[in-house]
């Protein structure tokens, strides 16, 4: 029986990595679970010792493949950061599938598996939002490759994707155990034909949702911008004004009189700025001259920004010591026009280890700096309260900063701010032609759904890209080329009913978990 639930765990790891996008088949998610559940189920029945230790084990394998086979890729930018990821990341989710199994033992069956996925989901939504944030694997992230398949994530975001998988693996699992424990094949036959139907029913609903969807009237022309500078051994060493000068003479065999953005990527003027001196800075004129030359154009581009306050007192919690004064570092977005009126954007949500020391007031005094250095100002960074839009003369942009773009509900903030489309400034040069940045654009596409907003993207070494309000590609630069995209961009003022109330599945989750935890504690040891 050992080896027997061994094999499952296996199966289970080896199942969620091959349904994972950009190469994966998401049907196989549908079942990935079952195998897992199977061996839980066996040890928490069997008359062994240690059963908890046993199920961590076991769910440890299969959490521990998953991760390793879709984000092995981090290795390119760090090392310690990978396997940092990989093992911590596992943990976290072992923990959870181990919390379910603590309270298996003491909730009905049919009660204990409505509390897996309420719990499961409940974890999701708070990987979203702690220090050690990183909710790339998060299950309704799967579908991003099929976006007819998942249009109603409009209404349920990703979380919609994720209670999904968890119902069909729920109902499989439970029409296998029922044919084990009576050996009737009907049974079988009934539950796996109800969860094909589960499994059906959704696609059928959002292929009619993404064949009936009309595209707003309103539109607008736009450039997106991809120099492809080396991160490694080229970015860090270009000032501010000679990058300017680069973006402005790529951008110039496409912008016209026609074009109302040009989008240039994250941290494209690498090499440190002053946001309170940028209005003065060479960078800033000579990135003028497009709209100069087409007044009504915008043009947005990513930078290294800081600013530097004088005084031995520390000025805010994120702010870094230089000499006998401290400054705050920003991984920004500014928007130029033809006037003296900046706007800013202040890249806030941070990758874990690179921009942000996670728990900061608590672990820098202990350890001192140890951020992970990819080039550039390895420092924490500051970040602004909540998302700001970029109000321009055709449209107004969500100036999304690389990572951001995974953040679903974050990504919403935006639109309830007024954006009527989103762009994605970003670099994914850190990753080589790898898994990471063909998944980081993939995962744009759920923005476009949930929010029915087409997504002007700029990515420093690729893939730039062009993607409609039903999550389709319409266009793309290729990774690792110098060039441009010029498209057309439909404008959306309307909010769908994910901008308007977010995670909502989340928050019910949250809830149920709660209540079953509650009741789990306070009921007697069962089976």
């Amino acid at each position: 029986m050992t080896r027997n639930n061994l094999i499952l765990a296996l199966s289970s790891g080896l199942l969620l990595a091959a349904g994972w996008p950009v190469y994966g088949i998401p049907l196989l998610l549908f079942v990935a679970f079952v195998p897992l559940l199977l061996a839980e189920r066996n040890i928490r029945l069997s008359g062994t010792g240690r059963k908890g230790l046993k199920v961590f084990g076991h769910a440890y394998l299969t959490f521990l493949i998953w991760n390793a086979v879709t984000t092995w890729w981090i290795w390119y930018s760090t090392a310690f950061g990978m396997f940092f990821a990989i093992l911590v990341n596992t943990l976290l989710m072992t923990l959870v599938f181990w919390g379910y199994h603590l309270l298996a033992r003491k909730l009905p069956p049919k009660i204990h598996l409505v509390f897996l996925p309420a719990l499961w989901i409940s974890f999701e939504k708070f990987h979203l939002n702690w220090d050690f944030s990183w909710p790339w694997l998060n299950l309704g992230n799967a579908f991003s490759e099929y976006p007819a398949w998942i249009q109603w994530y409009e209404y349920t975001g990703t979380f919609g994707g994720s209670l999904w998988i968890w119902m069909v693996n729920i109902g499989l699992f439970a029409a296998v155990w029922s044919f084990r424990e009576s050996g009737h094949k009907s049974r079988l036959a009934r539950g796996v034909g109800k969860n094909v139907l589960l499994v059906a029913l959704p696609v059928i609903v959002s292929l009619l949702m993404y064949h009936r969807y009309e595209m707003p009237e309103k539109s607008m022309e736009v450039v997106v911008l991809q120099p492809n500078i080396d991160p490694y051994s080229e970015k860090y060493e270009i000032d501010n004004a000679a990058m300017a000068a680069r973006l402005v003479e790529l951008a110039s065999g496409y912008a016209d009189g026609h074009t109302d953005y040009v989008i240039a990527p994250e941290t494209a003027l690498s090499s440190g700025a002053d946001i309170d001196g940028f209005a003065r800075s060479r960078a800033r004129y000579l990135l003028q001259e497009l709209p100069r030359r087409y007044p009504g154009l915008d043009v947005i581009v990513g930078g290294d920004f800081y600013r530097k306050y004088p005084g031995p007192g520390k000025p805010t919690p994120t702010a870094n010591r230089i000499g006998g004064g401290w400054y705050d570092a920003y991984n920004a977005a500014v928007q130029i026009d033809n006037t003296d009126n900046l706007q800013f954007y202040i890249k806030s949500k941070l990758v874990v280890g690179v921009e942000n020391l996670p728990f900061k007031a608590v672990l820098e005094p202990l350890l001192g700096n140890i951020m992970i250095d990819l080039g550039g100002t390895v420092v924490s960074r500051a970040t602004q309260p909540e998302p700001s839009v970029f109000t321009g003369k055709a449209g107004k942009a969500a100036p999304i900063i690389c990572y951001e773009s995974i953040y679903g509900e974050y990504v919403a903030g935006y639109v309830r701010k007024g954006a009527d489309f989103l762009t994605v400034i970003t670099n994914d040069g850190w990753w080589s032609n790898s898994q990471g940045h063909k998944q980081h654009l993939s995962y744009a596409r759920l923005r476009a759904i949930e929010t029915r907003r087409s997504v002007a993207r700029s990515a420093n070494t690729g893939i730039s890209a062009f993607i409609n309000p039903r999550g389709d590609v319409l266009q793309t630069l290729a990774y690792a080329s110098e060039g441009a995209l010029k498209g057309k961009v439909v404008l959306n003022e309307e909010q769908t009913f994910y901008v308007r109330y977010g995670d909502l599945i989340a928050r019910i989750s949250v809830l149920v978990a709660g209540l079953l935890v509650l009741y789990g504690i306070g009921r007697k040891k069962g089976v």
